[in-house]
């Protein structure tokens, strides 16, 4: 097990997202370090990816939580996305649709939904 405590997130590759999101899991959840996994457009990547882009993700996920002991994993999407340019309603629908597929993965983690708005504001989403 890694020195630490830790919480993840899949989080997109945009350099401006990653420190709004780190400051508010090391914040919420009075850890150490936040693992974070990237792609562009992450909601869309792990929703539409094939069986062996899902997988990666998944695998990623798996080293945070057996070997850095993460109990949390955040789902996030921003606004002004690259990889996945559509509005923020239906980016949180994406990420509620990717929790659920997250759910299935077995891991015994909370799963939530972050979104950074256009102010690099992390907003949770219900």
């Amino acid at each position: 097990m890694a020195e630490g405590t830790f919480v993840t997130a899949i989080n997109c590759m945009d350099g401006r997202v990653q420190e709004p999101v780190i400051k508010w899991m090391k914040s919420k959840y009075e850890v150490d370090y936040v693992d974070m996994i990237t792609e562009a457009g992450p909601n869309k990547y792990l929703l539409d990816g094939n069986e062996d882009q899902v997988n990666s993700l998944k695998s990623k996920v798996d080293i945070s939580y057996s070997k850095h002991g993460s109990k949390v994993l955040a789902m996030v999407g921003h606004h002004d996305c690259a990889g996945n340019p559509v509005n923020k309603e239906e980016k949180a629908a994406q990420i509620k649709q990717a929790i659920k597929k997250i759910n299935t993965w077995g891991f015994d983690m909370e799963v939530l939904g972050l979104y950074v708005n256009e102010n690099w504001e992390v907003e949770t989403l219900d």
